[in-house]
């Protein structure tokens, strides 16, 4: 696979869309305004709202968004319907992304259409939106499971009628890089206009698979924030932001970084979850070092063990050394922190000490404190 430059691309952020589809998820207008002017602060180029036509709070929150001051262009994802169309158009939207199922699945259980009947009925719908100077997207749903040949004959049919671009959507999650990475390529091949990448996570690779497809020639990635979405959701944008930006911190200069934590905690509260631990760059763990060779290593230069730096996201790092795995350099940097000056012989000696106080439990930061304060001495009953 080649490594390809990653070109412009822009993040279209569906946390108000596909975020709505999360499990624990009841957003209120004023919910949504919040969310929106957090993400249009970080400086994401395109937000994605639910359909107008959904329900009557969907069609007041996206005119609400439509009117806010904003830097964001503001899309809504509808299904190929002329009156869908018109709803959008009318509640002020700066584009439309019209997606139809196209694998065999969908053709049979979803909407019953043949191949022509969904280009005729797709083409009525992007001449409209086009004659309204809205941005057009056409996407296939179920992309990975629909016969390729079926799928770029309808790209080609709506690229051909002017659509801005066509999406590629990983609906139930089971696409892999590679596979990925050659669609998106071999579909780079067969139209000018953008290719968006759609990707759900539930094997795990939604990260891995938005960034082949811009190394395949994408040009947006639809994101959420945590990845929020139906099922165990899509690209979440902190992962995909850390994935870019250990690739080359330009590709992500363009957002506000220092935001992505409290979006984050915005959202994790309104939806009633915690930040997962394992979250890249903003969990708990992120840049919590541990083992006696990695903290003496970060102690001297992070980058040993750091390809992020935390405080490019207004954020720091921990060196926990009240553990049986700690190194005598991080019980010195925990003196120094102390302000206690402590011979080498003398610290080593209280690393010797803290080991064997965590062999016999578990121990906190007071423990460690205690011990090279001179005031614990190890085997005493409790």
């Amino acid at each position: 696979m080649h490594n390809h430059r990653i070109a412009e691309f822009h993040i279209i952020e569906s946390t108000l869309r596909e975020g709505e589809q999360f499990e624990g998820t009841h957003f209120s207008t004023a919910d949504k305004l919040e969310i929106a002017q957090a993400l249009d602060a970080f400086g994401v180029e395109y937000l994605e709202l639910t359909t107008p036509i959904a329900s009557p709070q969907s069609e007041t929150d996206l005119r609400a968004i439509a009117a806010m001051p904003r830097r964001f262009r503001l899309l809504t994802h509808i299904r190929a319907r002329m009156d869908e169309a018109r709803l959008a158009v009318d509640c002020g939207v700066d584009g439309v992304d019209i997606y139809i199922g196209t694998s065999a699945y969908m053709r049979q259980y979803s909407h019953g259409k043949s191949l022509n009947e969904i280009i005729e009925t797709s083409r009525g719908i992007v001449s409209f939106l086009k004659s309204q100077g809205i941005e057009t997207r056409f996407s296939t749903e179920d992309t990975f499971r629909s016969n390729l040949a079926d799928v770029f004959t309808v790209y080609r049919a709506m690229d051909l009628e002017g659509v801005n671009r066509v999406g590629v959507a990983d609906t139930v999650g089971v696409a892999d890089p590679l596979r990925t990475y050659n669609l998106i390529h071999s579909l780079r091949m067969a139209v000018d206009c953008d290719i968006e990448f759609h990707g759900h996570n539930d094997s795990g690779c939604a990260i891995a698979n938005a960034l082949c497809a811009l190394q395949g020639g994408a040009t947006h990635i639809d994101t959420t924030v945590l990845g929020i979405g139906e099922r165990n959701g899509i690209t979440p944008l902190g992962g995909l932001v850390a994935r870019l930006y250990t690739m080359d911190r330009e590709l992500v200069r363009k957002y506000d970084l220092s935001l992505l934590h409290e979006i984050e905690l915005l959202v994790a509260s309104k939806v009633g979850i915690d930040i997962p631990f394992n979250t890249p760059i903003t969990g708990r763990t992120a840049f919590h070092h541990k083992a006696g060779v990695h903290t003496n290593a970060v102690l001297q230069n992070p980058t040993s063990y750091e390809a992020i730096d935390p405080t490019d996201f207004g954020l720091g790092r921990s060196i926990d050394v009240a553990h049986r795995l700690v190194g005598w350099n991080a019980v010195r940097d925990r003196a120094a922190a102390l302000g206690l000056a402590l011979s080498e012989t003398d610290l080593r000696a209280a690393t010797t000490r803290i080991k064997a106080l965590a062999d016999l439990r578990r121990i906190t930061m007071e423990d460690v404190d205690a011990v090279l304060r001179g005031t614990v001495v190890v085997g005493l009953p409790e």
